[in-house]
């Protein structure tokens, strides 16, 4: 009986060694089956046509809505880039596109489309301050200018405790998280 335990602790000890060697040696699939990137078409495209980083509009997604269409926040955020009515009709005014709020809710494409025109336009506001722009994206625009402006932050992900707003904190570190897992797991995106 004990021989029999024994051979099996063995067995099971070679089987847990075995599968850390496989998850080591490919740590690039498990990366990408723990963080994979759907739409990466759409995403690209958009991402191109308005000079984004398709990795930045990815790790957005995934923070917002984990790439589900037809999401809605508690605030009224619709998509899957969780964009607030009012910011949507905005886009819409300012790029001449010619969409619906159902659209954005429920088309991949049109969230994607208008989500990376509005991270172009924080991006003209913040320049290369990427977490400035994550932060906008967030908390707004007028909100981050705000506190930049009035000395509150300084716009850095180090000093990101300075936020005044506890959810944004969270979220500017969790699309910086995926931000950099893309771009290590997706280089040639």
């Amino acid at each position: 009986m004990k021989k029999r335990r024994r051979k099996g602790r063995r067995i099971l000890l070679l089987l847990v060694v075995g599968l850390v060697v496989v998850l080591l040696i490919n740590s690039e699939w498990i990366g990408r089956w723990m963080y994979p990137v759907y739409y990466r078409d759409d995403i690209r495209i958009s991402a191109q046509n308005y000079e984004v980083e398709p990795h930045l509009v990815a790790a957005i997604i995934r923070s917002e809505s984990n790439y589900q269409t037809g999401r809605e926040s508690r605030k009224g955020a619709l998509g899957m880039m969780q964009i607030m009515p009012e910011t949507a009709n905005w886009i819409a005014e300012q790029a001449d596109f010619t969409v619906t709020l159902d659209d954005v809710h429920h088309r991949p494409d049109v969230a994607i489309e208008m989500g990376a025109w509005y991270i172009q336009s924080l991006q003209k506001q913040f320049g290369e301050n990427r977490v400035a722009v994550v932060a906008a994206y967030n908390a707004g625009p007028g909100k981050v200018s705000s506190w930049l402006s009035d000395g509150v932050w300084d716009g850095q992900l180090d000093s990101l405790d300075e936020v005044p707003y506890g959810e944004t904190r969270h979220y500017v570190r969790r699309v910086m998280f995926y931000y950099n897992k893309y771009k290590d797991l997706y280089p040639s995106f």
